[in-house]
C-alpha cells in the first residue's frame, strides 16, 4: 500500500512537527538530513513527509496528493479550502491583531480607513463583522512599513512577541484571534484510509493532551514555588 503522505509547512512549523513525530516514535532522520529533497520517507512507518509552503500544504491536501497536513490556522483562515480540520496541535501559537502607530485613535473622524495586510480576507472579514467600510491594500513584505510611509492607517498582521511592532513605533490596538498549528485531512483519504488515519490522529491528540498537561503542571509548580518564596 502506498505511504500516507503528510505535508508539513516549511520553517518553524516544520521543526515543531518533526519534534512531535519523533516524540511519537517515528524515525525522522531522513527529514532531518533532507538536503534539497522535498519528499522524504519516515523509515519505521508507511509515511512520507512532503515539505511545502503554507498555502501549498492546503492545496496538496485539498486535492488529495497529500493525505494530511500541518498548517497554521492563519493560513486556513486566509485561504479557506475543503478538508477536515481535526486537531489543534498546540504549537506555533501567535495572534492576529490590528496594529497602528502609537498615540493614534483609529476610530477618530469619519474618513474611510485604509488597512494594509498580507491577510486581506482575514482583515476584510474582521471589519465586516464590525460593519465598517475599509479600503484594504495587500502587502507581501514587511507590512509594518505601510502606516509608517503613510500608505495605510493601520495593519492586520500576525503578532507573536510584538517586538517588531514596537521597534517600528506601532502598537496593538485590538486582538482579533489566537492562531496555532492545525492538523488537516483530505476528505477522501479520511474515508479510504480511515483506520490508519484515525490511529495517527489518536496518537497525535494523546501527545497534544500530554504536552498541555505537562505545561499546566509546570505553571502550577512555578506559581507554588513563587508563593513559598514570598512566605
Amino acid at each position: 500500500m502506498k505511504p500516507i503522505r503528510i505535508a508539513l509547512t516549511k520553517g518553524r512549523l516544520e521543526e515543531k512537527s518533526i519534534e512531535m513525530f519523533e516524540q511519537l516514535g517515528y524515525d525522522c532522520s531522513e527529514v532531518r538530513n533532507k538536503g534539497r529533497r522535498l519528499i522524504l520517507p519516515v523509515k519505521n512507518a508507511n509515511i512520507e513527509i512532503v515539505l511545502a509552503k503554507a498555502a501549498d500544504v492546503i492545496t496538496y491536501v485539498e486535492n488529495g496528493v497529500c493525505d494530511l497536513g500541518v498548517v497554521g490556522k492563519d493560513t486556513i483562515m486566509e485561504a479557506g479550502g475543503t478538508f477536515y480540520e481535526v486537531a489543534d496541535l498546540g504549537f506555533g501559537r501567535c495572534r492576529f491583531a490590528l496594529a497602528l502607530p502609537a498615540g493614534v485613535d483609529f476610530y477618530a473622524g469619519y474618513h474611510t480607513r485604509c488597512i494594509a495586510s498580507k491577510y486581506v480576507n482575514v482583515a476584510r472579514s474582521y471589519f465586516e463583522k464590525k460593519n465598517m467600510d475599509v479600503d484594504i491594500v495587500k502587502i507581501e513584505g514587511s507590512v509594518e512599513l505601510a502606516p509608517i510611509l503613510g500608505l495605510s492607517d493601520a495593519i492586520v498582521d500576525i503578532v507573536e512577541t510584538g517586538t517588531t511592532l514596537r521597534e517600528n513605533g506601532l502598537v496593538v490596538a485590538e486582538e482579533i484571534c489566537q492562531v496555532s498549528a492545525r492538523l488537516i485531512v483530505n476528505i477522501a483519504s479520511m474515508k479510504l484510509r480511515k483506520a490508519e488515519i484515525n490511529e495517527l490522529i489518536s496518537r497525535i491528540e494523546a501527545f497534544v493532551e500530554q504536552q498541555a498537561a505537562e505545561k499546566k503542571a509546570q505553571v502550577e509548580q512555578s506559581v507554588s514555588e513563587k508563593g513559598v518564596q514570598q512566605v
